[in-house]
């Protein structure tokens, strides 16, 4: 008779860690910094490029090299928290929400200046949607990333994201977008 409750509560306990396990798998989001989706031949290029001077006519032009989209291979299938702004694809509803992104490093990528490299840019799907009040709002998506192209008239991304969530970027947390 001992032998039972014991193997009763090895059970329950068991079933408790797989429970606890399961439970904070999505809970251990990896927080992501966007030059780890360079490759190490990318990131070699963007620092030997020249200072970029602000004067004459035109946009800045990145070599043809580092707009390859190449990709860090071992980023495919991570759970990543990564912070960005919006560049609208898609929106629903008459409240426009937002259910397809680029998520691009900095504010204006894509629409006032050239765009990063494809690596640097993330093809982003929500199906719930969200609104911002404006388009320099950075937000935070959180989701699967995984190594797929995708490619419009507004420039190509390297890598895809099934958002499981969107939020704002909360102001005390803007030392790493600066």
């Amino acid at each position: 008779m001992a032998i039972f409750p014991r193997a009763v509560l090895l059970f329950r306990f068991a079933v408790l860690v797989l429970l606890l396990f399961a439970g904070s798998a999505h809970g251990q989001w990896r927080e992501l910094d966007w030059l780890e989706l360079m490759p190490e031949e990318d990131l070699r290029l963007l620092e030997s490029l020249p200072q970029i001077e602000h004067e004459g006519d035109g946009p800045v032009e990145l070599p043809d090299e580092i707009m390859t989209g190449r990709v860090v291979p071992e980023m495919d299938g991570v759970e990543v928290r990564i912070p960005g702004f919006v560049v609208p694809l898609k929106t629903i509803g008459s409240d426009q929400r937002i259910v397809e992104f680029f998520l691009v490093p900095y504010y204006g990528a894509c629409i006032h200046v050239p765009p990063p490299p494809p690596n640097q840019i993330i093809h982003v799907t929500y199906k719930p949607g969200f609104t911002l009040g404006a388009l320099y709002e950075p937000v935070w998506v959180q989701g699967t990333l995984k190594t797929e192209p995708v490619e419009n008239d507004i420039a190509a991304a390297s890598y895809t994201l099934v958002s499981e969530e969107v939020e704002l970027y909360e102001m005390d947390d803007a030392d790493s977008m600066l």
